[in-house]
């Protein structure tokens, strides 16, 4: 059984979409914590290569026990800590929710994510436009229809109200899509929430919805992300 009141070290960086994933779920948890950034514009000290071997964040210190890789790290403290964000496996009725939330998932980092960075690639508006068109069509065809049940509901995973699993997962990556495509930042197509509205609403709202939950936004330093990210992806120019 988990301690009411563990020993956290979280080694982080806020710029990380992947550590990001680590302080949705400490806050949609309300644990408390102690944060320590991780430099990942320089080689890894070797005190934290102690730590984490491969130098990746996050990496999360539970008790003394150092648990590594944002989705383990999540699935752990989900387990450790029950709430609304995900149910027991059992009985077997929880075990194919959990099922479905995993397929959800893997089919927005499989069928969206990949769009996403091949607009930030892109060396011009009408790359980031047919990058937007295909992210789009992915989301018809692959995780529109699985989003069926939140009509008439709450807009996250399953009709929930609050958060889930899913969204713990996801959330860094939507706020991004959704701020990224503002025209200040110029990494993806400013014609995509207007694509999304027409041809995939349900995924827009819980786009929408996920990225205004404090649990997802609180770290989010917009700009400083993007500039960061365009500076990391972006091509060139010549």
């Amino acid at each position: 059984m988990a301690s009411p009141s563990p020993k956290i070290i979280l080694y982080t960086n806020r710029n990380c979409p992947w550590a990001h994933r680590a302080h949705v779920i400490l806050k949609e948890l309300g644990l408390e914590y102690e944060e320590v950034t991780i430099d990942l514009s320089v080689p890894r000290e070797p005190w934290y290569l102690e730590i984490n071997p491969r130098g990746l964040v996050p990496s999360l210190s539970y008790d003394g026990t150092v648990i590594t890789e944002s989705g383990i790290v999540a699935q752990f403290l989900a387990d450790a800590h029950p709430s609304h964000l995900l149910p027991p496996s059992a009985p077997a009725e929880n075990a194919l929710y959990r099922a479905r939330l995993a397929f959800f998932v893997d089919a927005f980092f499989s069928k969206a994510i990949p769009s996403l960075f091949a607009s930030i690639r892109s060396a011009s508006e009408e790359e980031r436009d047919t990058a937007a068109e295909q992210m789009v069509a992915n989301i018809v065809k692959e995780i529109e229809p699985l989003l069926a049940d939140t009509e008439g509901k709450g807009p996250f995973f399953g009709g929930s109200h609050k958060l889930t699993l899913a969204e713990v997962l996801s959330g860094s990556f939507l706020i991004r899509i959704l701020s990224f495509s503002k025209p200040e930042h110029g990494l993806v197509s400013s014609k995509l929430p207007g694509l999304l509205e027409q041809q995939a609403p349900r995924f827009k709202r819980w786009m929408e919805a996920t990225s205004a939950h404090e649990s997802v936004n609180f770290i989010y330093n917009e700009k400083d992300v993007a500039d960061k990210m365009r500076a990391k992806f972006a091509p060139k120019p010549q």
